[in-house]
């Protein structure tokens, strides 16, 4: 069934290598969110009256996200295939129904209303950028409903609505200018695309640079979609004449036009190597392998990873969608998504939201990248790892955390939230509040 067609369809069986899973219960809003518990009246979700457990899937399967977004969808689906050949949710089966958020934030904020209102479903799967995700935060709020959100994002949140499945910027952007600091220079150039992931991660990038003794050369933004980055190349010659560090947050389907561009210009690895924070497999294989190969990007999880639990994946997936088909790291966080919120469907009994809400907490996976537990602050702990483009488009591991780090949404080096955290777990903390020193 195209990921492009029809919207609404019910997936039954299907062959399901799915992975082991470590079941453990625990008892237990955005930047502007106060630091005051969102509690949630308890009810029903929607979604689990009928024979089936009905869950929306909000992704962008046309505009300039659709290089992405296309994927994760796809990771989805096989994460629900298996789940329903292995006997469902509840003795139900999961019924997806799609929705295109078309790269435009008021569609997203439009077609998630649809799918509580209209389809009443038991949760949604969705969003990639930041700016999709803020659209449609108020509606997730609003409603008091649940998003379940794949990829890594710049922190500086903590809503009671949203589980985050990606990497907060300490599992991700501050390990990798960590790493390059010791590994490839203190002159950095920051280019990103015109929205708030890449502006608010390189003002961390900046705060981490200055307490580490690092420089920023230069920064600049491109709109997304945009394919015009002659102006941008030239800026990054001038500032850095001899060769330095370029940290890449562009989106979409622009880092096709950057790194072709790159390459043309002489702007080569060795000198000028580009560290990806939203560049993976997939967008390496429709890029380019011989344009990117040398160059870094900063990943929980990469094709490559051993773990008997990646490599059903890869089978798995390349079973279903072919053997040119490449797995990556946003891919891998949506397909755990869909398992995590089964557990805690199945540890609730129920697909009422706040008995969920409260039983995915403490919820752990053998996951592909390694064993992924939810915390507290609705964010998952990770390991992180930095991995080089090579021939065939994968990626070596060139570095790695020894195991799964503590997610951290409200960023330390900033001075407007240092010394602030989240746990849900205690009404006097909700999303915000300020640890004691």
């Amino acid at each position: 069934m195209s990921k492009l067609g029809r919207r609404k369809f019910l997936v039954y069986g299907a062959a399901g290598l799915g992975f082991s899973v470590l079941l453990k219960g625990c008892a237990g809003n955005s930047d502007t969110a106060s630091n005051t518990n969102n509690s949630d009246a308890p009810g029903a979700a929607g979604g689990g009256g009928g024979d089936t457990i009905k869950v929306g899937i909000l992704h962008s399967l046309s505009g300039t996200m659709a290089i992405s977004e296309t994927t994760v969808v796809d990771a989805e689906m096989l994460a629900i295939e298996e789940i329903n050949a292995a006997g469902g949710v509840l003795g139900k089966q999961i019924e997806a129904i799609q929705e295109d958020g078309a790269s435009d934030w008021p569609t997203f904020a439009e077609k998630a209303a649809k799918l509580i209102d209209q389809d009443k479903v038991a949760t949604v799967f969705g969003c990639w950028t930041s700016a999709s995700r803020k659209a449609v935060l108020p509606v997730f709020e609003s409603k008091k409903h649940m998003l379940w959100y794949p990829v890594q994002y710049e922190g500086q949140e903590c809503s009671n609505n949203v589980f985050y499945t990606g990497a907060a910027p300490n599992q991700q952007i501050e390990p990798a200018v960590d790493w390059l600091l010791e590994n490839k220079g203190k002159e950095f150039f920051l280019v990103g695309s015109d929205y708030v992931f890449p502006r608010t991660a390189n003002n961390i990038i900046k705060e981490q640079l200055k307490a580490k003794g690092g420089k920023v050369v230069g920064e600049d933004y491109i709109p997304l979609g945009d394919t015009e980055v002659t102006a941008i190349i030239t800026k990054i010659k001038a500032a850095l004449p001899k060769g330095g560090v370029i940290f890449n947050s562009l989106n979409g389907d622009t880092n096709v036009a950057f790194f072709k561009q790159l390459q043309g210009a002489g702007l080569k690895p060795d000198k000028y190597p580009v560290m990806s924070v939203s560049v993976a497999e997939e967008e390496v294989r429709q890029i380019g392998p011989e344009y990117l190969k040398g160059h870094y990007a900063s990943w929980n999880y990469y094709q490559t990873v051993d773990t008997p639990a990646n490599k059903k994946f890869v089978e798995a997936f390349k079973a279903k969608y072919g053997d040119d088909r490449v797995t990556n790291d946003p891919m891998e966080a949506a397909y755990i998504m869909v398992y995590l919120w089964k557990q805690a469907v199945e540890k609730a009994g129920t697909t009422d939201l706040e008995p969920v809400r409260q039983a995915a907490i403490g919820q752990e996976l053998d996951a592909p990248e390694g064993k992924v537990t939810m915390q507290p602050n609705h964010h998952i702990s990770k390991t992180v790892r930095i991995g080089q483009v090579r021939d065939d488009g994968l990626f070596d591991i060139v570095w790695s955390t020894e195991g799964p780090l503590d997610p951290i949404p409200w960023n330390q080096y900033v001075a407007e939230t240092k010394g602030y955290a989240c746990d849900w777990t205690d009404p006097a903390k909700g999303g915000k509040y300020k640890v004691k020193a």
